[in-house]
Formats: C-alpha cells, structure tokens, sequence
C-alpha cells in the first residue's frame, strides 16, 4: 500500500464523522478532492472499507482495521516528534563534559543534584582530566565545556569562574609542620607521601609540580578515594595535598591538621571552560547556567 499521512487522516476524520462530507471538511478538502483520494484508497487496499448508508458511512471491518492502524501510526509518529523536539531543546540525550578532580569530586555532585533531578531524560557523561588536558579537548571540539583551574593557560578560550578550589596541605596532628599556617611546596616534597591512585588528574597535577621543583614524590602508598588517603594522613602515614573543600569535609572522620600552600599555583578558581557561548548546544547552556549561577560572578550571555 502506498498510503501516506494525509490520506489516513482523511480516512479517520472520515470515519470519526461518518460522513464523507464532514471528514473532508475535518481534513480541509473539498468534497470532490475527498472522494477521490477514498476512492484511491481503497483501491490500493483492495478491499472495500466503507459501507455507504442512508445517513453516512460506516466502516467495514477491513476499514476498521485500517482506522486501528492509522491511530497507531499518528500517534507513533507524535511520540517521535516530541522526541525529536526535546533534543533539540536539550530536554533529552546525552551531555558530555570534562572536569579535574576538585571539581569531580567537590563541585560537581552537589551542583549536578538538583539540575538532573528535574531533567530526567537527560544524562550527563563527566570524564576525569587535568585542566591542561581539559583546554586541549575544548580548544579541539572534542567536549564543548569542561571545568577547570583558572591556573591553566587558556588562551582563546573563555574562562567563567564558579567556585575556590585552593590546594591545601594535610597532615596528622603531630607532625612537625602540623602547628605553621603556610608552608611552600618546595619545603615538603622531600616529606612521606600519601597520593591518589595512578591517573588522577589532581596526583598527576601534584607530581608534575614536584618535578619543576626538581623532585619527585615519595609516594608510600596510593588511595583510591580521598576518605582512604586523609585516614592515612590521620595515622601519620605521610602528609598529603588535597582540595580544602575534601580536606573539611573529611577532617571530623579523620583528624588531621590543614595548612595553607604558599604557591600561586596552588590558590585555584574552579572555571567553566568554552570556545564560544553561541556555538554551545542547548542542554550544555542550560548546564553552564545552572552552574555559575550562585558563583557570585557575572551571568553567562
């Protein structure tokens, strides 16, 4: 059969009225243009699938058949478009994003919350890079956004602060550095260490400054999660250095000491990271809002 839309509305407009005559009106035809496409109709189907009566019409039981599928495909083809129009309004698919490790672990979760929980047909995939990788894949289109430190050299990229991210020192309490307030990097990388486990974009950030200062780490032992790694701190295991965010927010489970990094490098802003606001697709816009919204900064375009 070589039916297409128009001609099963008109069918079912036809068949919802009874008549000819107000299903073509129903459909916006003339009645001679009606009657000729239900004349074709049927005889593509071949098959007869309207009775005429006294008062109207009344479909046959392959005319009813016909009416059942038709139904289903209108209806099939509205769910479709409703799709369709929530992809492009960035109410469905997929988010792809980069973001560094304070910003995975500190930021992102209690920000991430509240935004999908009322967009349940989007998802967001978040790959775990250092912010100098991070700036590559944005400046090569790989990811459209990413979260970085504004440490990091952007350029001809945008850069829209959110939030701190200040690395910090963490010791146990009795160690001898436990009672200064800032110490410089340089004094402790000779110090035991406790690190994150191999392709963490904060451990490879650290050990990357240890070696410009000319060292590398002594790495006792690698945690997996930043719980395991500050209850080694808390044991006098080795000292680490970790996000202040983590640090508070294990530091009751963990006792331990904070002291503040001397190194520019290490005073940190978390930052939206962008080519072009313009070129953004819809969903990662309404993201990127969401995002910087109560960072105290001046709103996305």
């Amino acid at each position: 059969m070589r039916l297409d839309l128009a001609d099963l509305r008109l069918f079912l407009a036809i068949v919802d009225a009874g008549s000819i005559t107000q299903g073509a009106a129903r459909a916006s035809l003339a009645l001679a243009s009606a009657s000729e496409r239900l004349r074709n109709i049927e005889d593509d189907a071949g098959v007869r699938l309207l009775e005429r009566r006294h008062r109207g019409v009344v479909a046959t039981e392959a005319g009813e058949a016909l009416a059942h599928h038709a139904r289903l495909i209108l209806r099939q083809r509205e769910l479709m478009q409703g799709e369709l129009m929530d992809f492009a309004s960035g109410a469905r698919g997929t988010i792809r994003i980069h973001a560094n490790t304070a910003a995975l672990t500190a930021f992102l979760p209690r920000k991430l919350a509240p935004w999908m929980a009322t967009r349940p047909h989007l998802n967001v995939d978040i790959r775990e890079r250092t912010s100098n990788e991070i700036v590559k894949a944005v400046a090569a289109g790989l990811v459209e956004a990413g979260i970085t430190s504004d440490q990091v050299d952007a350029a001809g990229l945008q850069l829209h602060p959110v939030a701190t991210d200040h690395l910090v020192l963490i010791t146990a309490s009795g160690h001898p550095l436990a009672q200064r307030r800032v110490v410089p990097f340089a004094e402790i990388v000779r110090e035991p260490f406790v690190g994150l486990a191999p392709g963490s974009a904060l451990q490879d950030h650290i050990e990357e400054h240890a070696r410009r200062a000319g060292h590398s780490l002594a790495l006792r032992i690698r945690m997996n999660t930043f719980g395991g790694l500050c209850e080694m701190v808390s044991h006098g295991v080795g000292v680490a250095v970790i996000p202040d965010s983590i640090a508070l927010s294990h530091r009751r489970r963990h006792p331990y000491q904070r002291i503040a990094l001397a190194d520019g490098w290490a005073h940190r802003r978390l930052c939206l990271c962008l080519r072009d606001w313009t070129s953004l697709s819809a969903p990662v816009r309404d993201l990127l809002t969401h995002l910087a919204g109560d960072a105290g900064v001046p709103p996305l375009p």
